[in-house]
């Protein structure tokens, strides 16, 4: 029981990061009005928060190796309310850019979440608490997706609400959440290997009384202190030159590979963009909100399946399984889209015509398009920015994709996105971070996990960046398709080398994976 609640309390800091991303997501088409921003700078408003988890993994490591992981998110937890309180009483776009980055920096409670859990969870539950920092963004996202739209379908007739300032409200939300992750991080031990590790052993063997027996609390600790005993301590520069070292070369190929499939099969994409790609399927604007939070929940929910069988089933079948799903996924999105084709026919002009009337456009602005036909989404996105300026253009481009679109396979496409969701959920979501928090040795954990997850922000990064810039030039279906072959590359290569890890303690494993000369052996 004890496990347990330390383990969601330092996974809360996962739902802040959930609510973030959700709130981005909503916030994006109304900031982009507000600033006037170009694809390039939704690009970077989103993808700023990555540079800031870039930023912060170089002193991670050694923060949680000096202060230890507790303190570290607790100063993540006061960074979070920072970034909220910036980006919600942003003036201009800089300056939500810096609060955005400072959020970001707070992003990497998710790697000090993980780290902790894995240091006080028992081996044949570590992967279930692990997975639970995956569980709880499902958890900040879905509540996220629930709360915008709401306050989209509120814009009609609230008298207060309006497209000027809905975002502010979006992203000031989190500071709730803040507060009360906070006041719970209070509330928990340091991690136990952490304080064997600094000598500090009575108060580690009572950290192990706390969440194991008595009796097995002295084995525990008897182990910690002999797999440290064997393993010197190292500064940061020689912990990283002992991470790249020969003996660890298995081990640090695996974290790498999949640290970057996991970021670059475009779950990122769909999390940050979700009204975005839902709007190119056809949908109005209030369709689009409520589409995300069935995104949400079906996320949660296959992230709780994942949570039910990683113990049983293991990592490298989940892993594996997870990823041949979303090749299919994404094969699937990209044939949905493949023929999709816009006419300004005259039931579209006309449908056009009257959402101008309602929200005080000038239907001029359409005539250049009477008659007119597309046939593909960056032919049309290419005219429109000819003829609507930066303000205008974020609030009704998704109504003219709506009205105009002819030939998507809808079902496909909601079939694709979905069994992604879900197949990102059942595995290679969670359990990049069981893994993570299982295969490095002692002697290079605080400095390991943050090097992997500075892999991930990278991959995960370079998916936020361009997205809205790959929509306008590469098209949707063409963006998919690329998914679908770094899916299928990362599916031949954990197929080929990825280890199972489960049922075993860490110091264990440390035995096992740092003597893995062939990298074939599974």
């Amino acid at each position: 029981m004890n496990v347990s609640f330390f383990a969601l309390v330092a996974a809360f800091g996962g739902f802040v990061f959930g609510l973030d991303a959700a709130n981005i997501s909503g916030a994006l088409r109304f900031v982009s009005a507000e600033f006037e921003l170009d694809s390039i700078q939704q690009g970077t408003l989103v993808g700023c928060a990555l540079l800031g988890v870039i930023l912060a993994l170089f002193f991670t490591g050694t923060l949680c190796e000096k202060f230890g992981r507790a303190r570290v998110l607790l100063a993540i937890g006061f960074t979070y309310s920072l970034s909220s309180l910036l980006s919600a009483f942003a003036v201009n776009y800089e300056m939500l850019l810096v609060g955005r980055f400072i959020g970001g920096v707070a992003f990497a409670s998710i790697t000090v979440s993980a780290m902790y859990i894995g240091e006080i969870a028992p081996a044949n539950q570590r992967g279930k608490f692990v997975s639970i920092n995956q569980f709880m963004i499902g958890l900040g996202l879905l509540c996220a997706f629930v709360i915008n739209y709401f306050l989209v379908k509120s814009l009609a007739t609230s008298t207060w609400l309006t497209n000027d300032n809905i975002w502010r409200v979006m992203l000031g939300a989190e500071l709730i959440a803040n507060a009360v992750w906070i006041a719970l991080i209070l509330c928990i031990p340091e991690s136990p290997r952490w304080l064997a590790k600094k000598g500090r052993d009575k108060e580690a063997l009572f950290v192990f009384e706390i969440i194991a027996s008595t009796e097995n609390a002295k084995t525990l600790l008897n182990d910690v202190k002999n797999s440290l005993t064997s393993n010197r301590e190292l500064d940061t520069l020689s912990q990283l030159k002992t991470l790249f070292s020969p003996g660890l070369r298995f081990v640090v190929f695996i974290a790498v590979a999949y640290a970057f499939v996991q970021g670059a099969t475009g779950m990122n994409a769909v999390l940050f963009f979700a009204p975005m790609v839902f709007e190119q399927i056809g949908m109005s604007v209030e369709d689009t909100f409520m589409q995300t939070i069935s995104t949400g929940a079906v996320g949660l929910a296959a992230t709780l399946v994942a949570i039910g069988f990683v113990e049983k089933l293991g990592r490298r079948t989940l892993t594996i399984a997870g990823l041949l799903l979303v090749v299919v996924a994404h094969g699937s999105t990209f044939l949905g889209f493949k023929q999709a084709t816009y006419e300004f026919n005259d039931a579209a002009m006309a449908e056009l015509s009257e959402h101008f009337k309602q929200n005080s456009l000038p239907i001029t602005l359409l005539a250049p398009f009477e008659g007119r036909s597309f046939d593909s989404d960056v032919a049309l996105k290419t005219e429109l920015s000819k003829n609507f300026d930066k303000k205008t253009l974020p609030l009704v481009s998704g109504t003219i994709i709506e009205k105009t679109i002819v030939g998507v396979n809808a079902p496909l496409v909601l079939f694709g996105i979905f069994a992604f969701l879900a197949a990102f959920n059942l595995s290679i979501g969670p359990i990049m971070w069981v893994i993570f928090s299982e295969i490095f040795p002692n002697k290079v954990r605080s400095v390991a996990l943050p090097f992997a997850a500075l892999v991930q922000t990278v991959s995960s990064w370079s998916i936020q960046q361009f997205f809205p810039w790959q929509l306008d030039n590469m098209g949707v279906a063409n963006i998919f398709l690329l998914y679908a072959g770094i899916g299928l590359f990362g599916l031949i290569v954990m197929y080929l080398y990825l280890p199972e890890t489960k049922g075993k303690t860490i110091e264990a494993l440390e035995l096992e994976l740092t003597n893995q000369n062939a990298m074939g052996a599974k």
